[in-house]
């Protein structure tokens, strides 16, 4: 809880740092820095202004634009954040851009890294968590219907989502192929080059993983082909608008963001602990788990192990997504400093990932296709279809609160209500597989479910 709560404490001072406050005496840290560059500098263009923002509820469906219609700006602002996941600046006046946007100082919004790797857990923010609220498509969709009503030239986030799908379910999105579509329009040395070749595109969406196990890897995403520096972080500021030079002289920005990310300790969990059960739970997971997700205390130890798929059993597309051609192009290019660096280019599973801050992770795998830690293990109960709820947090079950169908409602006929609801059966969001668990008896998986929350 200390820990946590000095973390905490930290990234909020941080946010009322200006530059104006360092002086030659008290030095900012990298992650310090970090944190600076990611709330107050603009690395890609506006994805929006102010002006288009308070214009969205115009857009929305009928049954909301009416709520909106008589609502104060402070409702009208609150009901977007809810719609779209956004999250509050700690610490600021409700008014401005969110929290994983930066003001361009022209009225404009610039999205980072922290749209989806800061998120809410019963509501309240938790540096690094996984930002499962987050409804990207559905707002550069109404972002796209405003700037066309109001005449305003689309921006980049608008047309490149009329070509590709952004995420397909609130709180995923579609980021390894974003990836691949922007850095088919550079060299290996960053330059944009005009000799594109349309890339092979296996759309599929991913669930943000915590920032606070980063410090644990050698290795980055969930089939650690990248070895990890701070390079491989500037992939998504490719935009046609940066040069080469521009994002080759920005890496000493970013390995103070990777300062940042590392710095990051894990959350305790709130709610209460059966202690006796949790230390069973101990003794069980150490004997049947941590040999791929590793021991944890004082002196635990994370094997960052890779599971072959075919022990594994989840879904194959993040895997089979990447084509060796285009992880050669990424270790032979800038980004693996012309084949220095170690990058995987045969993996042939995923990374059992560090299970530190767990229960503030969900959902689980890294489509996010599974809501709870008890629905993780029980294999053979996890839903076919589910819809969380805003803030509701399931301290059963550890884990989304949610309510589970058989089938997305025959009601849910626009792209913005089906996008709240989990379909497993769609590409590349199957729940199925780590079916580990199945060796445990119930008693055993209740008392490993009561040792997660202490990690």
């Amino acid at each position: 809880m200390r820990s946590f709560r000095r973390g905490l404490l930290f990234t909020l001072g941080l946010l009322a740092l200006t530059a104006a406050t360092v002086t030659a005496a008290e030095p900012e840290s990298a992650a310090e820095r970090g944190w600076r560059w990611l709330t107050t500098k603009p690395y890609l263009p506006a994805d929006f202004t102010e002006t288009v923002f308070q214009q969205l509820w115009t857009v929305w469906p009928e049954s909301l634009r009416e709520q909106a219609r008589t609502a104060s700006a402070a409702e009208r602002r609150r009901m977007s954040f809810e719609r779209y996941g956004l999250v509050e600046r700690p610490g600021g006046d409700g008014t401005g851009p969110a929290l994983g946007y930066v003001a361009d100082g022209q009225g404009g919004w610039v999205m980072n890294c922290l749209a989806c790797h800061t998120g809410t857990v019963e509501g309240r923010m938790i540096p690094g968590a996984p930002n499962s609220l987050y409804a990207l498509e559905t707002l550069t969709d109404d972002v796209r219907a405003v700037k066309t009503a109001m005449k305003i030239p689309l921006g980049h986030m608008e047309l490149g989502g009329s070509r590709m799908p952004l995420g397909t379910t609130r709180g995923t999105t579609n980021s390894v192929m974003f990836g691949v579509a922007l850095g088919a329009l550079r060299d290996r040395d960053l330059n944009v080059t005009l000799n594109v070749r349309r890339p092979k595109f296996v759309h599929h969406d991913m669930d943000a993983p915590a920032f606070w196990n980063t410090g644990r890897k050698k290795y980055l995403y969930c089939d650690g082909f990248v070895e990890k520096t701070p390079r491989p972080l500037l992939q998504f500021v490719m935009v046609v608008q940066n040069s080469g030079s521009t994002m080759r002289g920005w890496e000493p920005e970013f390995a103070d963001i990777l300062a940042w990310i590392e710095s990051l300790t894990p959350p305790r969990y709130q709610g209460n602990i059966d202690v006796p059960l949790a230390a069973t739970g101990k003794r069980i997971f150490e004997h049947h788990c941590a040999r791929c997700h590793g021991t944890y205390g004082e002196n635990g130890k994370y094997p960052e192990k890779v599971i072959p798929l075919a022990d594994l059993g989840t879904d194959p597309v993040r895997l089979s997504s990447l084509p060796r051609e285009y992880r050669e192009s990424m270790k032979f290019g800038w980004y693996g400093e012309n084949g220095k660096r170690d990058y995987q280019l045969d993996p042939d599973g995923y990374v059992a990932p560090p299970l530190n801050g767990i229960w503030a992770s969900a959902p689980y795998f890294h489509n996010g296709s599974v809501p709870t830690l008890w629905h993780l293990l029980h294999p053979r109960q996890r839903p076919v279809v589910w819809r969380r709820s805003l803030n509701g947090y399931d301290h059963a079950r550890m884990g989304l609160e949610v309510v589970e169908l058989e089938a997305v409602p025959s009601g849910a006929k626009t792209k913005d209500k089906r996008r709240e609801y989990f379909d497993t059966r769609e590409p590349g969001k199957s729940a199925a597989g780590h079916q580990f668990p199945d060796d445990l008896s119930e008693d055993e998986k209740t008392a490993v479910l009561e040792y997660l929350k202490t990690l």
